[in-house]
């Protein structure tokens, strides 16, 4: 079963991502990028979705960190903040894709399973940005 590590500061998007994605893949969670390092020291990982805006290590840095410990993992950036990089940039840093809340959640679950079946879709630069709509059910 793919493995995928879910980033966010915001217990809710963590939640709503790893409700949507652990159905099909093994998932981890992390609520920093710090934690997500010690996480990535252990575990191999086929994708890893991370939010940008975080406290003291951003999603950016941790893109990074990660390209130094293994580029071929796949990361799929996203942003709280609109368009807060340019996704051509973060493309050239490594990033698979870059996403934009309120995004739309099966255009993101089609996406990761895109790339986890190693779809032409799913090849970096392509359909890079996912942008609003939201479509996610409200938590009780």
């Amino acid at each position: 079963m793919p493995r995928i590590l879910i980033v966010d500061d915001d217990d809710a998007i963590r939640a709503m991502l790893y409700d949507l994605l652990s159905d099909k893949y093994e998932c981890n969670t992390a609520s920093m990028a710090e934690e997500a390092l010690q996480y990535i020291a252990v575990e191999t990982y086929d994708a890893i979705l991370t939010d940008i805006s975080m406290p003291v290590l951003t999603g950016v840095e941790l893109l990074k960190k990660i390209q130094e410990h293994n580029s071929a993992t796949p990361v799929i950036l996203i942003s709280g903040k609109g368009i807060e990089q340019d996704p051509e940039d973060l493309e050239a840093l490594g990033a698979f894709a870059y996403v934009t809340k309120p995004f739309d959640m099966l255009e993101l679950n089609a996406r990761v399973e895109a790339l986890l079946q190693g779809t032409p879709a799913s090849k970096p630069g392509t359909q890079s940005t996912i942008r609003n709509q939201r479509t996610s059910r409200p938590r009780s």
